[in-house]
């Protein structure tokens, strides 16, 4: 759990990596309406803040959103990326659309991030078979549209915890090392607050299935729903969720917020107040 193998880079675990959202959507929850000039500009103000990894999306996941297609979401994503891969450091790519996929890891994408788990017929061959990029694995319920609607659920921690384990599994089984994987309990994705909230002591459950955990709380409805603040409000709060889940174990900090999350985690780290060690 040390390393993170991606395409271009081996990303070093033994402390929090903070990844910084680069959305070019008109209708993401928080931060929609960039172009591509205004995405990649973004994305160089993520790294001036402190951003290790950069996360480029094209198509809305937030609850309720509407399906984009493939034609759109390439011309939304392939620019961003492009100025992207100069920058140095790694990039991911958060879509579910094999064909998407192919177009940003024939371009030189480090990581795969990807909603539905790699369960898109293809999806699994295609990353499968570029032997070094990385993929996160995420946990979803239903679909965008419809999964905030009536989340259900026995026992959320183990139901998320065998599902990820389970496509990891599938991944492993298709040839993808381990050393490519990371799994992500997508706190928000067919959840209720509550069950978002059992996930952050849960992300144990995921550590020891053998993978990193990558965390994605920031302006998050639930942080929302325990301060009573709105999107644009939503910091410190998203800050506190971050430090909370490094603090039970993930390695991977997908945050807007880029500057503040550095701070805090810089704080945390000078105090000792998490390990260093994954």
């Amino acid at each position: 759990m040390k390393i993170w193998q991606t395409t271009r880079h081996d990303i070093d675990l033994s402390h929090p990596r903070v990844m910084g959202i680069v959305n070019v959507t008109p209708d993401s929850f928080s931060d929609g309406g960039r172009g591509a000039a205004e995405a990649l500009a973004h994305a160089e103000r993520l790294l001036d803040e402190g951003a290790e990894i950069l996360d480029i999306g094209g198509e809305s996941s937030r609850p309720g959103a509407p399906a984009v297609s493939l034609a759109d979401e390439l011309a939304r994503v392939l620019p961003v990326l492009r100025g992207a891969l100069t920058l140095g450091v790694p990039v991911s790519v958060d879509t579910c659309k094999p064909a998407v996929m192919r177009a940003a890891l024939d371009l030189g994408a480090d990581i795969v991030n990807d909603i539905r788990a790699l369960q898109e017929p293809g999806a699994l061959d295609l990353v499968a078979a570029h032997p070094r990029c990385g993929v996160c694995l995420m946990h979803m319920q239903g679909e965008p549209r419809s999964m905030q609607a009536a989340p259900q659920y026995v026992d959320v921690v183990a139901e998320v915890a065998d599902f990820l384990w389970a496509r990891a599994e599938a991944c492993r089984t298709a040839g993808i090392a381990a050393a490519r994987i990371t799994l992500d309990p997508g706190i928000g994705f067919g959840k209720t607050v509550e069950q978002n909230f059992a996930l952050l002591p849960g992300q144990r459950s995921l550590l020891a299935l053998g993978y990193p955990v990558l965390a994605g709380w920031s302006r998050k409805s639930s942080v929302g729903a325990v301060t009573g603040r709105a999107v644009g409000e939503r910091v410190h709060g998203s800050v506190a969720a971050a430090l909370a889940a490094v603090q039970h174990g993930a390695r991977i900090i997908r945050v807007h917020d880029v500057a503040a999350t550095v701070d805090a985690l810089a704080v945390w780290r000078a105090a000792g107040l998490f390990p260093t060690e994954a």
